[in-house]
């Protein structure tokens, strides 16, 4: 396969909800330009929040129902029926209501006979509990892409397209293949440069996707695609630019998108939730020199954001203001910390136990202070902390960054401390590395969105 201008392109969930904007300014958009693109396609919005649980609230879907052994099989079928819905408002852009109804609603009924027959296995306790569930938990999330996927090649087809529909997900192969072989062996006899090629977020291996990544597994088959057939570029396309700052705290107004930065910036803003991609999927991409393009799909003039290995802002700046106000500010104080050699490894290996990574680290002699997710913040790691050092207290906070490829300037972490004084903000911590990437400001929850606003007016404008 000629991969030299090859494109990996991955298409989100709300982004697939408007599928026939999509065709349009995304996969037709160029008519002389169709081919040589592979779509890697998330489920339609929603779905796989019914199908695992919402990703931001936590509210349970048809996996915490098979869990605790309640009625998923109800769910599921009414899951299907939304489904034909879905399918019944994708006619006017050309999908085959009959076929794609047929092809759901099939696997929704195989699915619904898998977990039964797991139920059985579940309840002769013979085997691995947990195993189990993580197969079950696969098993969920591949119809949702399964979905999307078939629906997309089938429209383009009716429309006169050379159109495939390229199944990662393993329904119809029994064999025991890694991610990287199934990856291999779907596109082996696939030439992207002669149809429009339509693939699952979802890839099936031995080694489980969703082990290490859950949620994130769109974005590893992503990358692992662009990878393993040596793409030119990766682009994802949102619903959104990768822009300065929030346009909901900040004001669309006052906001510009970012047309160029770096692995590390992306790195950065992963780390305080607002990410691009995932850092272990974005990794393989930057180590293989392949560049992130994020796009507005709902803005096809824009050539979107850049991520590149080498760039560095010729001009220093702070590119983007972000941050998160559902972390907390986790503090152990310790007399015997001062001048103890390795003392806080008896802090990090309470947290590893807990699968616990820190966002933000500020020491003095006898105190540590971490910023940690609320999520992770748990009574049983307190407790842990609690036995082991003098005195543990955990305080609500937000960590409001300043970001960029090149912010080393003199002046600049004063001129971002003014900013936040002038608008009456305390800082509770502050950090910064030699590498002057990422200015993390700790401030009270309440001051959030304040301080996003005051840092963004002094160091973006």
């Amino acid at each position: 396969m000629n991969t030299r201008n090859l494109r990996i392109e991955k298409i989100g969930g709300t982004s697939m909800s408007r599928f026939p904007e999509i065709i349009d300014n995304v996969i037709l958009r160029k008519p002389d330009d169709i081919f040589g693109r592979i779509y890697i396609v998330s489920a339609y919005g929603g779905v796989t929040n019914d199908l695992l649980e919402h990703k931001k609230t936590g509210k349970p879907g048809i996996y915490q129902l098979f869990r605790e052994q309640e009625n998923y099989p109800r769910t599921m079928l009414n899951l299907r029926d939304r489904l034909f819905e879905l399918n019944k408002g994708l006619v006017h852009a050309g999908l085959d209501l009959e076929v794609a109804n047929d092809f759901i609603g099939d696997h929704i009924d195989l699915a619904i006979n898998i977990l039964r027959s797991m139920d059985n296995v579940l309840a002769s306790g013979y085997v691995s509990r947990k195993a189990l569930l993580l197969a079950a938990r696969e098993l969920l999330a591949s119809l949702g892409e399964m979905h999307s996927a078939f629906n997309s090649a089938n429209i383009l087809k009716n429309r006169g397209y050379d159109s495939t529909f390229v199944d990662l997900s393993g329904w119809e192969d029994s064999r025991q293949l890694t991610i990287d072989e199934r990856i291999k062996d779907s596109f082996e006899d696939i030439d992207p440069f002669s149809t429009i090629c339509f693939a699952t977020g979802y890839t099936k291996g031995t080694e489980g996707i969703m082990r290490e990544f859950d949620r994130g597994y769109s974005e590893v088959t992503f990358s692992k695609v662009a990878v393993l057939l040596g793409a030119k570029e990766a682009i994802i396309h949102k619903e959104y630019h990768l822009c300065s700052g929030d346009p909901l705290i900040i004001g669309e107004d006052k906001i510009h998108p970012v047309c160029f930065t770096n692995f590390d910036v992306a790195d950065q803003l992963a780390d305080v939730g607002m990410e691009a991609i995932h850092p272990k999927a974005s990794k393989p991409l930057e180590i293989n020199n392949i560049p992130i393009r994020v796009k507005n799909a709902f803005d096809p003039d824009h050539s979107g954001t850049l991520i590149t290995k080498d760039f560095i802002a010729p001009k220093s700046k702070v590119e983007i203001v972000t941050g998160s106000d559902k972390v907390v500010s986790l503090e152990i104080h310790d007399t015997r910390m001062v001048g103890e050699v390795g003392f806080d490894l008896r802090i990090m290996q309470v947290l590893a136990k807990h699968q616990i990574s820190y966002i933000s680290k500020a020491t003095n002699a006898n105190t540590i202070s971490m910023i940690i997710t609320d999520r992770d913040c748990t009574s049983e790691m307190l407790s842990d902390l609690d036995e082991r050092f003098e005195l543990i207290t955990s305080i609500p906070v937000a960590i409001v960054c300043a970001i960029g490829s090149n912010i080393g300037q003199p002046g600049i972490l004063a001129k971002a401390a003014q900013s936040l004084a002038a608008d009456k903000i305390n800082i509770l911590a502050v950090s910064q590395t030699p590498r002057q990437t990422n200015m993390q400001f700790i401030v009270n929850r309440s001051q959030f969105a304040r301080a996003q606003r005051a840092l963004h007016e002094a160091l973006c404008m």
